[in-house]
């Protein structure tokens, strides 16, 4: 197993690319404002804390920083990763940005939503983001695309591997030395010292405890001395690692005199993602209940937020945007889509009086008809469970562990949640779900690679053809291809005609060897055989318990050769068109090169 040792990255120019996200204005703000750290992990619980009340796990920089600043009691996000990046980067609900799921391009956010990166880089900050973006993999959804000067990370679901790996910075493939945790907070302690002199936004969205598990040695052992079991272990070793990582952020902020003059924030994505310490509140990861949906947030700014300060009112992710702003001195909000959320600045001043008894709304992704979208809503007092098509209600003040369904009892309190929450699902999905198009040809980012786990399946019931997941999580790719009569193929935008270099990345056993295989885009074709084996082991990986995951391999590329391609909309389509073998090959991405 792997041990800790220090963390690098391999040096890079920085390159700053135009933004294409939200044409938003800010009126009013100051140029030198105060800097922002925002730092969110995932797949914490809000049980993954030992303030919390979890004596099994050592947080002593969490628990300091929600000491001594404001500690929200009752803070909520959406049940799943990229629906709470949406909305916590926009003020938004999640399915008004275009997120509605967290793979095959569900997770994109329109590139026209207004971020917190794109807001404050208008006020004069520098903006950068270390870490899980999940977001958008392909520009202008890109962190690049939306407001973010430096970005170091990756934009998928989930990573492979932990230790030495492969990351992105500003589009350009990296690699890395130490462990993924220790590395992205080196890298945004470096960002902070650079720009030490002028106001900066840096965003360190953690990947950790999120699968596979991977943590060093030291960090594993302790927990395993306490009698855990091993995924446990792993998952509060990684959970520490988090803390003296954010310890670290916090020193640095101290040594550069910068601490009080610095927000920091933290939170986490979701409830946990196992049975686990998480205060006694109903589900997990993936629940519309209570444990899937409440998570910690703690804000520090010495000076300026009273120590201890304890607010009790139900919050959101959809309020940090405003939140932020409003601390930053902005005289007025910048010109955006329809916010959700609200400042909670007032609560932050302990300003209480008059605060309204708000609805705030929790949405799964969208089951067919609008009608369909799973969720709940909670008030200070209620939680109302949308169940199919039955409603259950809680009393979150006499029974916050939601043991007794109320929902005889209240039917004026069910009748008019359920309303408010059918007519707010309405809302938030009247822009429907049209896959967006993975965008081609800005001349700035001269390649796209199209993944196999965005790919969509011909014919849809994967007959001849699948995923080597069950799902198609991040990562994954393409397999099981044994009819000519079944193809993966991709929506695409080419932005920018031009000419492009196409290239298959593949894995084929010997004995598969010979099929030939055909791109089809725009009207223009290529054609090749797959002539050479390449058939790897997967790359060893430092697992404390099995992954759900697929394990990373070396894949093989195929090129061949370049089309000319017109702007406009169109679909890239992979087709076998003969197999010799039994099966034609996996199919990793299909890489795109603008060469003219």
């Amino acid at each position: 197993m792997r041990t800790v040792g220090s963390a690098a990255v391999s040096a890079g120019t920085l390159s700053i690319l135009p933004g294409c996200g939200g044409t938003g204005q800010i009126t009013g703000a100051q140029r030198k404002g105060s800097n922002v750290i925002l730092v969110m992990t995932d797949d914490q619980g809000w049980g993954d804390i030992r303030s919390h009340g979890n004596d099994k796990i050592d947080t002593p920089i969490m628990d300091k920083l929600a000491a001594d600043g404001a500690r929200f009691e009752r803070f909520f996000v959406s049940p799943v990763c990229a629906p709470t990046r949406a909305s916590l980067l926009t003020g938004r609900y999640h399915l008004r940005t275009g997120t509605h799921g967290v793979t095959r391009g569900r997770e994109n956010m329109r590139s026209e939503e207004v971020t917190i990166a794109e807001a404050l880089k208008q006020a004069g900050y520098v903006t950068a983001c270390f870490g899980k973006w999940h977001n958008g993999a392909h520009y202008p959804y890109h962190p690049n695309g939306q407001g973010f000067d430096e970005f170091l990370g990756f934009c998928c679901g989930h990573w492979n591997n932990y230790f030495d790996t492969t990351l992105e910075h500003n589009g350009q493939s990296v690699k890395t030395k130490g462990y993924i945790t220790d590395v992205l907070t080196d890298a945004a302690i470096q960002f902070i010292e650079k720009n030490r002199d002028r106001p900066f936004f840096c965003y360190v969205p953690y990947n950790a405890p999120h699968s596979p598990f991977q943590v060093p040695d030291k960090y594993f052992d302790k927990y395993k001395k306490r009698g855990l079991d091993d995924k446990l272990a792993c998952i509060y070793g990684m959970c520490e690692n988090i803390d003296d990582n954010l310890g670290r952020i916090l020193q640095r902020l101290d040594e550069l005199k910068l601490s009080d003059n610095t927000i920091v924030l933290f939170l986490t994505d979701n409830g946990p993602n196992s049975e686990r310490y998480n205060g006694g509140m109903k589900g997990r990861k993936g629940s519309v209940h209570e444990g899937g949906v409440r998570v910690p947030l703690f804000i520090r700014w010495p000076a300026h937020i009273k120590r201890g300060t304890n607010v009790t009112q139900i919050t959101a992710h959809i309020d940090i945007f405003a939140t932020i702003l409003e601390l930053c001195g902005a005289a007025a909000m910048p010109e955006t889509l329809p916010q959700d959320g609200v400042s909670l600045v007032p609560l932050l001043k302990g300003e209480t009086a008059g605060w309204p008894d708000r609805m705030i709304f929790t949405f799964r992704s969208p089951r067919g008809q609008m009608q369909r979208v799973p969720g709940s809503v909670r008030t200070q007092r209620w939680r109302a469970v949308k169940a199919g098509k039955r409603w259950e209600l809680y009393d979150m003040i006499s029974d916050p562990g939601q043991k007794n369904n109320v929902v005889k009892k209240y039917p004026k309190i069910v009748k008019k949640l359920s309303a408010a929450y059918e007519a707010m699902a309405g809302d938030v999905t009247k822009g429907g779900f049209d896959p967006l198009p993975i965008p081609i040809g800005y001349s700035h980012w001269p390649v796209v690679t199209l993944p196999g786990h965005e790919a969509f399946l011909e014919p849809p019931s994967k007959k001849g053809i699948s995923y080597k997941g069950r799902s198609g999580w991040a990562n994954d790719y393409v397999t099981n291809w044994t009819s000519t009569e079944a193809y993966p193929w991709w929506e695409v935008k080419v932005v920018e005609a031009g000419r492009f270099e196409v290239t298959l990345m593949y894995i084929c056993s010997k004995e598969n060897v010979g099929a030939k295989v055909r791109v089809e885009i725009g009207g223009e074709s290529l054609e090749g055989v797959v002539s050479r084996a390449h058939n790897p082991e997967p790359i060893p990986s430092p697992d404390r318990v099995r992954r759900g995951e697929v394990y990373e391999k070396i894949w093989a590329p195929l090129t061949l050769g370049a089309v000319e391609l017109s702007k406009g909309r169109t679909t890239l389509c992979v087709k076998a068109l003969e197999i010799p073998g039994n099966q034609a090959f996996d199919l990793k991405a299909v890489r795109l090169r603008r060469v003219d």
